[in-house]
């Protein structure tokens, strides 16, 4: 669906948006760039408000690159993981490190699970767009043994009891913005078959955690909380800021993939209501009741686009074109912070105008 051009937008101009946001992000010739070719035939994706490299962005970006029909600059960013960021001993054996220097150096020894579920979907994805190569090219051999890990290796990324993804490998809490029961689906069906079950199981049981994670009067949920919903304590991450940013855009892309469910759907038209009528410019972090806390929001463009994806799991047609409106007349962001609004940018523009999709 191009709910873009379905918004009355032309459908040509909607097509140069998604190349020239491509350019912006991956193009050598571009000034705010933050891909970045390496040696060895390999590239990585560069956190720029951090300066280092994240399995979030790398995975990030193979998930664009997929999408984008790009085979050549996929399998650059996973090779670039592939060899610097691989963990082969310890208890994270199997895993990838969360964060490296852009030299490729470690900067830790864990793995943070976004980026795990994100790497296994694109490489799942690849495998169907393209088919499976050799060695780590194999991708359905690549992602099957990332979510055996996973589930099954020494330091699980999930509850195995209540199907739900941990912040990190045995903490006790989640982050709700992790949850994605979209990939889970498919993960039943793609993963090792004696796993199906769970995955199964992890699916319901994100799209029920999210109901009880967002607040039901203004549909914000923390970055962190508690695996009954509840928000861990402010200081500890607890509010509305930049991870929860991605719960709207989850539940859109949900809806996308899957169709609508009355409960996501009742949350998008909530936090679409909640901002709705607010500049860009104002937004804040919040408690998840709605009260503003103490700062404004540090990626308020990332935000405007998940509320604008999160239309696609909406019901009031108005409140959702008022969203998507505001998205499709707020640039990119320029300068240090770019990369993490950026991405979440270019995935509302793909999911928007039809372009991401399962293959």
């Amino acid at each position: 669906m191009n709910y873009l051009e379905r918004a009355g937008y032309d459908k040509a101009v909607i097509e140069k948006r998604i190349d020239d946001t491509w350019y912006a992000i991956f193009d050598r010739e571009s000034s705010e760039r933050f891909y970045f070719d390496a040696p060895d035939d390999t590239g990585f994706i560069e956190d720029t408000g951090n300066a280092d490299v994240r399995t979030e962005g790398m995975s990030y970006g193979m998930m664009m690159a997929v999408q984008m029909n790009r085979k050549d600059i996929f399998d650059r960013i996973w090779k670039w993981a592939r060899v610097n960021m691989y963990l082969t001993e310890g208890p994270n054996a199997g895993f990838f490190c969360w964060s490296n220097s852009i030299d490729g150096a470690k900067n830790a020894d864990g793995p943070a699970p976004d980026g795990e579920e994100y790497f296994a979907m694109a490489l799942f994805l690849a495998s169907s767009r393209w088919g499976d190569g050799k060695g780590i090219f194999n991708y359905t051999a690549e992602a099957r043994a990332i979510l055996h890990t996973a589930i099954r290796g020494p330091s699980p990324m999930w509850n195995l009891e209540n199907g739900l993804i941990r912040f990190i490998c045995g903490c006790p809490f989640s982050d709700p913005s992790y949850h994605l029961p979209h990939f889970y689906g498919l993960f039943a069906q793609r993963a090792e078959p004696a796993d199906s079950v769970f995955w199964k199981k992890a699916a319901a049981a994100s799209r029920e955690y999210l109901i009880k994670a967002c607040h039901p009067l203004t549909g914000l949920a923390a970055e962190y909380a508690e695996n009954d919903g509840t928000p861990l304590p402010p200081d500890r991450h607890g509010t509305f800021f930049s991870d929860s940013y991605r719960v709207a855009a989850n539940i859109g892309l949900d809806a996308l993939w899957n169709g609508k469910t009355n409960e996501l759907s009742l949350i998008a038209d909530t936090i679409l209501r909640f901002f709705d009528g607010r500049q860009v410019s104002d937004f804040m972090e919040y408690r998840i009741d709605g009260k503003p806390y103490r700062r404004k929001s540090r990626h308020p463009v990332g935000l405007c686009a998940t509320l604008a994806e999160a239309a696609l799991a909406a019901d009031d047609e108005e409140l959702a074109s008022r969203a998507v409106r505001r998205f499709w007349n707020t640039p990119l962001r320029k300068g240090k912070r770019r990369y993490y609004d950026n991405c979440l940018y270019f995935f509302a523009l793909l999911a928007l105008s039809g372009h991401y999709n399962i293959y």
